[in-house]
This record gives C-alpha cells, structure tokens and sequence, in this order.
C-alpha cells in the first residue's frame, strides 16, 4: 500500500517545491492538493462537517500551478488533485492544463475529483445544474478522456456536446490520466464503481469501512468491471498510527493519504515534523 499527503495548499503552507522534495526523499508515493477557486462570502450551503468553514478553504491555491511547481522538484512523485472541481472550470482550457502538467512531469499526474459540496460556488462557476452534477462530472470525464486520446475527439452528451476539433497534447496513458471519484453517498459509489478508475472514500465518514470496502469491489463486478482495475485511495481523517494503516492495507486499500488534520490546517509548522514522523512507518505497509 502507498502512503500519500494531502495539504491545503494556501500560500501558508510549505512552497510546493519543497514539500514535495521532502516527500519524495522520505519515501511518500504522491502529493495532493484540493481545489476551491473561491468561496461565496454570503452561501446557503452549510459546511458538510457542522460549524464554521475554516478560513484555510479562502486562501488555497491553484492546485495544477502548485502541482508544476512540485513537478520540477521531484522525478518519482505522483502529483494529485484531492479533489479536483472538474465541472468549475471551462473544458478545453482545463483538460489543455491537465494534459500540459501529464506531459511535462512525465505522466506522473493522478484526478482526484468531486461534484463539490457548495451549491453556491459551483453556480458561479458553471451554467452546469447543480441538481444533475453527478452526471455532468461524469460527462466531463468522459469528454476529457475523448479530448485526451481521440485525433479529432467530439462528445455528445446530455449536458456536454461538441463537434470535432484538434486537440494536443494527448496524455501520455490512454484516456488521460487516472481519475479517482472523491464520493461518499449512495450515488456517488455507484457513479465511482461504473466508470472512475478509482474511489477516494474517507475514513471517519465510513461506518463499517471493511463491509463499504467489500460493496464496493462487488458493486465494481455488477458493472462488469474488474475491481483489480479500480483503486482505493483512503482518505485519512482518524488519527494515523501503524496499526490503523495496515488494518486499511488488509483491507484491499491501494494507498492512504494523509495529512495534517483541520486543527492544524493554518499551522505549516507541523508539517514537516508529520512527515518525518509518519515516514517512519512506509517500510511496514
């Protein structure tokens, strides 16, 4: 199993380049950043976890700027989206990014994504209904991987359609890079199982994570899929200690990512003593 970090990413936090470095170098598999382009000052949407949003949620960057950055400081790292508002930015622009930062860290790239949890943010972001996300993430992952791989891709969907046009670069995979499903909810797993190439659960959501973990993978087959081909990556929101992570690898998760917990999200001081303490148990996974 991989142990990957996740990070805010706010201009708080330790330079991209050398977060990622010192990743690399104590054995960490990947590196991902969330996206919020900005936040509505006045929203109706309540914050998922109950009680105020943590002012870091006004000040994250760009992941896939930051995610280039951490690029030219490392040559193994995978660099993620955790997760990625992939309905919140225009197509062709934002599939053009995605297939520029493939190619120039040498296909290192991992899409995390989600249909995003702020009603208000996604309607100022996109003509895309909010009532039908799930299947305009879906349309917007196929479309990608259309754009990603065809010589003259075109998509026609419900909510998503275009003629024939050129597009490079193409990704360096087919059908571009990985995309793992950040959903927890019923349709979410479901949307997660029938065409992502991964899942992306988190922990304390998850009453009865083994039994969620075994619907899933058959969830996985009832859409003649190989659950083999469809990657765990666990979300670590409990507090992290050995035990808890191979209990996760036994489990059939693919790679855990971890990282400082809300508390600590505007403290980047603690992040480098987390690495280092948490790089210690990497040989025992």
């Amino acid at each position: 199993m991989h142990l990957g970090f996740s990070s805010m990413n706010t201009a708080d936090d330790p330079a991209p380049q050398l977060l990622a470095k010192t990743l690399e170098d104590a054995g960490f598999e990947s590196l991902w950043y969330g996206e919020h382009s900005h936040i509505p000052v006045a929203r109706r949407t309540p914050y998922p976890p109950g009680g105020e949003m943590p002012a870091p949620y006004r000040k994250m960057m760009d992941p896939y700027v930051s995610l280039m950055a951490a690029a030219t400081a490392t040559t193994t790292l995978k660099l993620g989206t955790g997760i990625a508002l992939l309905m919140e930015r225009e197509l062709f622009s934002q599939t053009k990014t995605i297939a520029t930062l493939d190619r120039l860290s040498n296909g290192r790239v991992v899409i995390g994504c989600g249909v995003g949890w702020n009603e208000e943010e996604f309607e100022n972001a996109t003509n895309l209904p909010f009532k039908r996300r799930y299947s305009a993430l879906k349309e917007t992952v196929m479309a990608q991987r259309v754009l990603l791989t065809d010589p003259e891709p075109e998509f026609h969907g419900e909510l998503i359609d275009f003629d024939p046009v050129w597009f490079d670069p193409k990704a360096t995979r087919p059908g571009g890079p990985a995309v793992t499903f950040g959903a927890m909810g019923p349709l979410g797993v479901k949307h997660a199982a029938q065409w992502a190439d991964g899942w992306m659960p988190v922990d304390v959501a998850m009453p009865n994570i083994r039994q969620q973990i075994k619907d899933f993978r058959q969830l996985v087959r009832d859409y003649d899929r190989n659950p083999d081909d469809v990657a765990i990556t666990m979300v670590v929101m409990a507090p992290v200690t050995a035990d808890l992570l191979k209990s996760y690898r036994d489990m059939g998760v693919d790679r855990c990512n971890i990282g400082v917990g809300m508390e600590n999200w505007d403290k980047p001081e603690v992040v480098m003593p987390m690495i280092e303490q948490f790089s210690k148990l990497i040989p025992e996974l």
